[in-house]
C-alpha cells in the first residue's frame, strides 16, 4: 500500500499498529499535469452550487469530464474520466448528525460540529443505510457481501472519481485553490494550523462549489477498492474502483498531515475494518452522495450565502 514518507512521519509510530502493509514513497510531487475539467453545457448555469430540496446541505454536482490523476504520483496517472451529476453532502458528517442516525458517536475528539471521527469504512457504509432507512430510501449496501448498489436511491459512499471531480470543481491546479500550498490555511486544516486534532466543520472557505472541508480536518472514504495500477485499466465513464481488494480509498487529507497529501490528485488507502474487532482511528470521516433524478436540476435550490452559524464548541 502506498505510504509517502510525509505520511509515515506524520503517523509517528500509528503504522506499527495497522494492520495494512503499506508500499514504498513516491517520488517527490511538484506541480502535478493540469487537467482539462469541462461541465456539461446544459448544466453549466443551471446546476453548479445548487442543492437537493430533500437535504439543504446537499450539494447538485453536474455531469462533466475532467482529467483525474497527478502526474508525480505512483499510483494516479492521469486519465480523462467522465462523470455523471450526483448530489454530495456540503460538509462532513458531524458527531451530532452521526449520533442522531446511528445512536452513538465513537468520536475522540468530541464536538457536536467537528466532523464524526474513529469510524471505518464499514461504519461510514452502515450510516449510509441507516441514513436511507431514517428517510424511506432504498438501501445502496448489502451488510453480507459489502456491495454497493448504485441504482439505489439511498445515501451511499463516493467513489473515487466523484470525489475528485467535486474536489477540483472545475479547476486544474494541485489545489483547487491554485499551486501554492502556503494558501491551504484559508481552506482546510492540516497538521500546520490544526493545533493538534480534527476542528468543527465549515469554518475554512469552500470548494468552487461550495463544499466545505474537501481537504484536511479528516481524510474521507470512498466507496472504491484501492489498487495501484488501477488507472491504468479504468473505465472512462463512472468508474467505480476494482470489484474487489484489501484496502479502500480515502482522500483529501487530514488534520495531522502534510498540505502535499491535501492536493486534489493524492491517493491513499485503509484497511476498511469489516469485523468488529478492527477499530477506526482519528483521522477518518466521511462525507454521503446520492444518484440525481433526472429533473433534479429544476427543483434545486440556490446554497445558503453563508456557512452554518455554528456555536462555540
Amino acid at each position: 500500500m502506498k505510504h509517502p514518507a510525509t505520511i509515515a512521519f506524520a503517523f509517528m509510530g500509528l503504522t506499527l499498529l495497522l494492520s495494512c502493509d503499506r508500499g514504498k514513497a513516491p517520488p517527490a510531487s511538484t506541480q502535478p499535469k493540469k487537467a482539462e475539467a469541462v461541465v456539461k453545457d446544459d448544466q453549466q448555469d443551471s446546476s453548479i452550487g445548487k442543492q437537493a430540496s430533500s437535504d439543504p446541505t446537499m450539494i447538485l454536482i453536474p455531469a462533466g469530464r475532467f482529467v483525474m490523476g497527478d502526474k508525480d504520483e505512483i499510483d494516479a496517472s492521469p486519465h480523462e474520466v467522465e462523470v455523471s451529476s450526483f448530489y454530495l453532502d456540503q460538509y462532513l458528517v458531524t458527531q451530532e448528525k452521526y449520533q442522531q442516525v446511528m445512536g452513538d458517536n465513537p468520536s475522540r475528539w468530541k464536538g457536536l460540529k467537528n466532523p464524526v471521527e474513529q469510524v471505518r469504512w464499514s461504519d461510514a457504509v452502515r450510516y449510509c443505510n441507516k441514513r436511507s432507512e431514517a428517510e424511506g430510501l432504498q438501501l445502496c449496501y448489502d451488510l453480507n457481501t459489502w456491495e454497493c448498489d448504485f441504482d439505489a436511491d439511498g445515501y451511499r459512499l463516493p467513489t473515487e472519481a466523484e470525489w475528485e471531480y467535486a474536489c477540483r470543481a472545475g479547476t486544474t491546479t494541485a489545489y483547487f485553490f491554485g499551486a501554492n500550498p502556503s494558501n491551504l490555511t484559508k481552506y482546510g486544516w492540516f497538521e500546520r494550523n490544526a493545533k493538534g486534532r480534527p476542528q468543527a466543520v465549515g469554518r475554512k472557505e469552500p470548494n468552487p462549489w461550495g463544499i466545505y472541508d474537501i481537504c484536511g480536518n479528516v481524510w474521507e472514504w470512498c466507496n472504491d477498492y484501492y489498487q495501484v495500477d488501477y488507472y491504468q485499466q479504468s473505465p472512462g465513464k463512472d468508474p467505480r474502483g476494482p470489484t474487489n481488494g484489501k484496502s479502500k480509498v480515502v482522500r483529501g487529507g487530514a488534520w495531522r498531515f502534510s498540505a502535499e497529501s491535501c492536493r486534489s490528485g493524492f491517493r491513499y488507502n485503509e484497511n476498511p475494518g469489516y469485523a468488529d474487532v478492527c477499530f477506526g482511528y482519528d483521522i477518518y470521516g466521511f462525507r454521503c452522495v446520492r444518484k440525481t433524478p433526472k429533473v433534479a436540476k429544476y427543483y434545486c435550490q440556490r446554497p445558503p450565502a453563508k456557512p452554518w452559524d455554528f456555536p462555540s464548541l
